[in-house]
């Protein structure tokens, strides 16, 4: 592959659980040159969360954290303040995840990193953001799929609201961070100034919410849940077959056609409850009931083939260890594969785009804690003998001895 867009670029990583690990691991996967910053002997909160954890490592933290560096610093002490000087001074981007205040408290927040360099791009990625009554309380993806009305909209109908079953708010947060940084580093080309860029958990599930909102909006009455479906299309949603389910996207007045004659009922097509969209979603309850009491009769499978014959939108809902060993992701090459001491046959999801054609590579594994300590101090230009004592005050945590 030529050189990746963000070959050159590089990033202190100051962030922790899951939304900041994520936005360096997207840069990072771009080219940049990603430091991550961890606490002595405990490291990013993920590395103990589990199980499962793959061979000793936690398989969270090991999906979060390719294509980065760790040393082990603990910037509450006296001497990691010239390691972070030195850092941030050769750094284009720093990223950080400390609850409000917290970087300012412990006298490293924008104003002193701005000043000791001015060009570069400082990224906090906040709860609530960096304004408003609730800016300093913290947050996590299922307070704010709460929050934001996100689970109010998930889940069926006659049951509780659920939280979806992927971190949606944490990952968002993490993809518009990377992006805004990217735009931050392409303005700076021009002007050579730094930028703050402040990304909540809160706004992304905001953002996620975008029509649900508008939906409000324009009729006044809040959504509600409608389980695998959705509130403005039917039919669009799961069905339950002989052996499981199917789901089924039937976005158009054709494709409804299609499926009722596939389903042995062309006749459902031209009813006028039926007729357009506007119509299926006002008589929602009556043509499920009927699609579900063919549909409960039939194999996944051999509906699934009929339908997507007839081109009618399908897909059976499967499992992780179905996913895993799809023909379509494996000739994607989404799945990566590199060796990792301590993890057997450790692969990972890459990003999911190709840059002329290819897929930016899984250069390093995830790191262990500490990993790359003593590597970094030393191309930060301290002696050897400054180098072992910072590790030594750092816990031990200095190279590839250190497991973590």
């Amino acid at each position: 592959m030529t050189a990746l867009p963000l070959a050159g670029v590089r990033v202190l990583d100051l962030t922790r659980n899951v939304a900041g690990p994520y936005a360096a691991m997207i840069l990072g996967e771009l080219g940049a040159e990603v430091v991550k910053v961890e606490r002595p002997r405990r490291g990013d909160d993920t590395r103990e969360w589990g199980p499962p954890f793959w061979g000793p490592e936690s398989s969270i933290f090991l999906a979060l954290n390719r294509n980065k560096r760790s040393i082990a610093l603990d910037l509450g002490r006296r001497e990691a303040r010239p390691v972070l000087e030195r850092l941030v001074e050769r750094s284009d981007v720093l990223l950080e995840s400390f609850r409000p205040g917290g970087l300012e408290r412990l006298g490293y927040g924008y104003a002193w990193a701005s000043a000791r360099n001015p060009g570069l791009v400082y990224c906090s990625i906040t709860p609530y953001g960096d304004r408003g009554p609730l800016r300093e309380r913290p947050g996590y993806d299922p307070l704010m799929q709460a929050y934001a009305g996100i689970m109010s909209v998930t889940g069926e109908a006659d049951g509780p609201p659920v939280r979806a079953g992927v971190s949606i708010v944490d990952m968002g947060t993490g993809m518009w961070a990377a992006l805004a940084v990217t735009a931050a580093l392409l303005q700076r080309r021009e002007d050579g100034r730094g930028r703050r860029i402040v990304a909540s958990l809160y706004e992304t599930a905001l953002a996620w919410m975008t029509y649900h909102l508008a939906s409000y909006w324009a009729s006044g009455r809040p959504p509600g849940r409608h389980g695998s479906g959705t509130e403005m299309i039917v039919p669009y949603q799961a069905f339950p077959t002989r052996d499981g389910h199917l789901v089924i996207a039937a976005g158009n007045d054709s494709l409804f056609a299609r499926l009722c004659q596939e389903l042995g009922h062309p006749e459902w097509a031209g009813e006028a409850r039926f007729a357009r969209n506007r119509d299926r979603v006002e008589h929602r309850a009556e043509l499920v009931r009927l699609i579900e009491s063919v549909t409960r009769g039939r194999g996944t499978e051999e509906l699934a083939e009929r339908l997507t014959r007839a081109g009618v939108p399908c897909s059976p809902i499967r499992d992780a260890a179905q996913v895993a060993c799809d023909a379509q992701a494996a000739a994607l090459g989404i799945f990566q594969a590199v060796s990792r001491p301590g993890v057997d046959g450790f692969r990972s999801v890459a990003m999911p785009f190709l840059l002329d054609g290819e897929r930016p590579p899984l250069r390093h594994p995830p790191p262990r804690l500490g990993e790359h300590t003593r590597e970094v101090l030393a191309e930060l230009g301290f002696a050897a003998a400054e180098v072992e004592a910072l590790v030594a005050a750092m816990g031990g945590h200095g190279g590839e001895q250190d497991q973590g």
